[in-house]
C-alpha cells in the first residue's frame, strides 16, 4: 500500500487545512465518511441575482442571442461557435495559436479557439501581424459555458467578476453574483473574437433592431421555434423579456446569463449515485471515485462542483508567457495562476488545460508527475504527484464517464441548440479556377460571410495578390467558363497596398438588401488583379458562387431599402438603385421578373415614397 493511501484516512482534514493555508482551499468543508473519504454532496441550487430574476421570456431571448451568429460584426461567430454543448460547452475545433513567440511549431504553441479575421472599423479586412488575413486564434481555450453558473469569477483569469457593470454607462447593475452577465458582454467587443475594431454598443443595438433573429440557423429547438413562430424581431423579444423594446448592452448580458443559468448538468452517473442509485456508476467508476480521493484530487477538484473556485499555478508554462490571474489583479504572487476548471463533462472536451495542449488523461497525469515548466516559483504546493497505472485507468473512467451528463453529450433539452451556419452552409462556395501572377501566386479569395438577405455586412476579400497595383471584382449571374467569371459587371478599382508578390489585399463590401425576392438568386464573383506577369496581364482568384438565402424567415419587404443603413430610406438608396440599374445588376430587379425596365423604376419610386414599415 502506497504512502498516500496510508495517510488519507487520518489526514484528510490536515490536507484540507494545508490547502486553505496555501490560498487554495476547497469550496466546501465537509465531513468524511467511515472510509475516510469526503461525503458525497448533491449540487447546491444556482444563485440568481435579485437584479436579474429568472423568467421564461428572458431565458428564451438569451438562448436565441447565444446561438445567433449575427451578434458578431460579420455574422460568422456566435457565442455558441466556441461553446458547443456536446463538447461540454467548450470548443470542439482547436485552433492553432503560435504562442507569444508568434512562430508555429515551437514549445509555446497553443490550441485555442477561432475568432474573426481582423477587420477595421469600416468593415475592411486588415492583416493581423501574426494571422495575416486568416482567422485569429484566441490566447486561451474557451472555458465551458455549461456549468458556468456556479462560479463567482469567469474566464481563465477571472476578469469577469461578480460585480456586473453596465457596459455602456459603467454603473453597477448587479453588485454580486453577476459573473455570467460580466462574461457575456465581453466577447461581443473583442476584435479577436466577435468584433470589428472600435465596435460600439450603438452598433450592436442598431444591428439587432433590424435583423431577423436566428436568420442563419437551422434545426431550431422547439422551445425557441415556438417563440419565433410569429416572426418577432429582437425589439419584440426584448419587450417580452424586459417590458419594453429597448435593446441595451446590460439587457443582452442579462438575457444570455439567464439562459446559461439553466445549463446545469446534474444528471451524471455520479449525481444519480449520490442520490441513492448505487448502480448508476459501474464498479470501475466507483473504484475510480475511491482512488480519486486517495490521490487527493478532491482538494482542487472538489465535489460536487469538481472545482474549488480558486486560481492555481500548476506550472504548465513559464509565468512570463501568460500572467493569468496576476494580469488582472496586478499581484505578483498570482502570476501564472488560472481558474481551476470543473471536471464535469470533461470527457466531452477535445483538449485539456487553458493552452489546449493535452488531449488524453494520460498526458495530464504525466504532466502532474513532472517538475513542470522551468521558472515557476509559485507552483502549487501539491505538485508534483504521481498516479499509478492501475489508478489512472479507473480514475479516468470515473472522470471521463461518471461525470458526464448524457443530456449534454446528446444535446437534449436544456442543452439542445440550433445548427449554426458554418455547420450547414457551403455558401459562398469557392469554385475551381484562378490564374497565377507574379511569383507564381494565385490571388486568394476570402469568402466566409453568409449571404443572407438583409446582411448589411456581406463582403468578399482578396489576399496574396501583387502589391502596388489595382484590382476589380467581376460579377455575373452566369457561371464561370473555364474558371473565369464573365465580367458582366466590374466593381473597382481597388488600390492594393504593398509592392511585392503576395502583399496586395482588398475588401469588396456588398450589403444585401432586405428584399425577400432575392432569396435563391445566384451570383458569381471573382477578383481580377492587374499583374504584368500574369497571362493577359490579369491574375485571377478562384471564382465564388453566392446564393442569397433567408431560411424561409425573410425580413420585412421594403424594396427601396437598398443601401446601408437599412431601415432608413435616403439618398444612398437612390444612388444604389441607380448604380445597380445602370450596371444591369439583379439587385435593381424590384419586380423580380428577370428584366430591368420601367416597371422596376416605378416600383422603386412607389416603395421609396411610401416608406418602410
Amino acid at each position: 500500500m502506497r504512502r498516500t493511501e496510508l495517510l488519507v484516512g487520518g489526514l484528510v482534514a490536515g490536507a484540507l487545512t494545508v490547502a486553505l493555508l496555501s490560498g487554495a482551499g476547497p469550496l466546501f468543508q465537509f465531513p468524511a465518511n467511515n472510509q475516510g473519504f469526503p461525503t458525497e454532496i448533491p449540487l447546491p441550487p444556482v444563485i440568481v441575482p435579485d437584479e436579474n430574476p429568472m423568467t421564461e421570456a428572458k431565458r428564451a431571448l438569451g438562448k436565441i442571442l447565444f446561438w445567433d451568429e449575427q451578434l458578431s460584426s460579420d455574422n460568422t461567430r456566435a457565442c455558441g461557435s466556441c461553446h458547443v454543448n456536446s463538447s461540454a460547452g467548450a470548443d470542439p475545433v482547436p485552433a492553432p495559436n503560435p504562442g507569444p513567440d508568434g512562430v508555429y511549431g515551437t514549445a509555446d504553441d497553443k490550441f485555442t479557439s477561432f475568432g474573426m479575421i481582423q477587420t477595421d472599423a469600416d468593415g475592411r479586412y486588415n492583416p493581423h501581424p501574426v494571422y495575416g488575413l486568416d482567422r485569429q486564434a484566441g490566447p486561451r481555450t474557451a472555458s465551458p459555458s455549461v456549468f458556468a453558473a456556479f462560479f463567482t469569477e469567469l474566464f481563465w483569469d477571472g476578469r469577469a467578476e461578480s460585480e456586473f457593470h453596465d457596459p455602456e454607462t459603467g454603473e453597477v447593475v448587479i453588485p454580486q453574483n453577476g459573473a455570467l452577465e460580466s462574461q457575456a458582454v465581453q466577447p461581443i467587443f473583442n476584435p479577436g473574437e466577435m468584433a470589428y475594431d472600435g465596435r460600439s454598443w450603438a452598433d450592436v443595438e442598431a444591428k439587432l433592431a433590424r435583423v431577423v433573429p436566428l436568420a442563419l440557423a437551422r434545426d431550431i429547438p422547439p422551445d425557441i421555434a415556438g417563440v419565433l413562430a410569429d416572426g418577432p424581431g429582437y425589439p419584440e423579444l426584448f419587450e417580452a423579456a424586459f417590458g419594453d423594446p429597448e435593446i441595451t448592452g446590460a439587457r443582452v448580458g442579462m438575457a444570455i446569463a439567464t439562459y446559461e443559468r439553466t445549463l446545469i448538468p446534474d444528471q451524471t452517473p455520479f449525481d444519480r449515485y449520490v442520490a441513492g442509485e448505487k448502480d448508476a456508476m459501474t464498479p470501475s467508476q466507483i473504484e475510480g471515485w475511491r482512488r480519486y480521493n486517495v490521490n487527493l484530487c478532491f482538494v482542487c477538484h472538489t465535489p460536487p462542483l469538481f472545482a474549488d473556485r480558486n486560481f492555481r499555478n500548476i506550472g504548465l508554462r513559464p509565468n512570463a508567457e501568460d500572467p493569468g490571474r496576476g494580469g488582472v489583479t496586478g499581484n505578483p504572487d498570482e502570476m501564472g495562476m488560472f481558474k481551476t476548471p470543473t471536471l464535469r463533462n470533461v470527457g466531452l472536451k477535445a483538449t485539456f488545460m487553458h493552452t489546449g495542449e493535452f488531449t488524453t488523461m494520460d498526458e495530464v497525469f504525466d504532466f502532474y508527475a513532472s517538475d513542470g515548466a522551468p521558472g515557476v516559483p509559485n507552483r502549487d504546493v501539491f505538485l508534483p504527484f504521481d498516479v499509478s497505472p492501475s489508478d489512472r485507468a479507473v480514475m479516468s473512467d470515473f472522470i471521463l464517464n461518471a461525470l458526464t451528463d448524457p443530456r449534454v453529450a446528446d444535446e437534449t433539452f436544456p442543452f439542445d441548440r440550433p445548427t449554426l451556419y458554418h455547420e450547414w452552409g457551403d455558401n459562398p462556395q469557392i469554385l475551381e479556377g484562378g490564374a497565377p501572377g507574379t511569383g507564381g501566386q494565385t490571388p486568394r479569395i476570402i469568402a466566409i460571410c453568409p449571404p443572407n438577405v438583409g446582411n448589411a455586412d456581406f463582403k468578399i476579400g482578396l489576399a496574396d495578390a501583387l502589391g502596388g497595383t489595382t484590382a476589380f471584382v467581376a460579377i455575373s449571374d452566369q457561371p464561370p467558363v473555364d474558371g473565369v467569371v464573365p465580367p458582366d459587371q466590374l466593381e473597382g478599382p481597388f488600390d492594393l497596398p504593398g509592392a511585392a508578390a503576395g502583399e496586395g489585399y482588398a475588401t469588396y463590401i456588398r450589403p444585401i438588401p432586405a428584399r425577400p425576392a432575392l432569396e435563391g438568386r445566384v451570383l458569381y464573383l471573382q477578383w481580377r488583379v492587374d499583374d504584368p506577369a500574369a497571362a493577359g496581364g490579369v491574375a485571377l482568384s478562384p471564382p465564388v458562387r453566392v446564393e442569397f438565402f433567408c431560411n424561409g424567415r425573410c425580413p420585412s419587404a421594403c424594396p427601396a431599402d437598398l443601401a446601408d443603413p437599412f431601415g432608413v430610406l435616403d439618398l444612398a438608396d437612390v444612388q444604389a438603385f441607380t448604380a445597380s440599374f445602370m450596371a444591369g445588376d439583379i439587385l435593381a430587379d424590384l419586380t423580380a421578373d428577370g428584366v430591368l425596365d420601367l416597371a422596376d423604376m416605378q416600383a422603386f419610386v412607389n416603395s421609396f415614397t411610401s416608406g418602410c414599415p
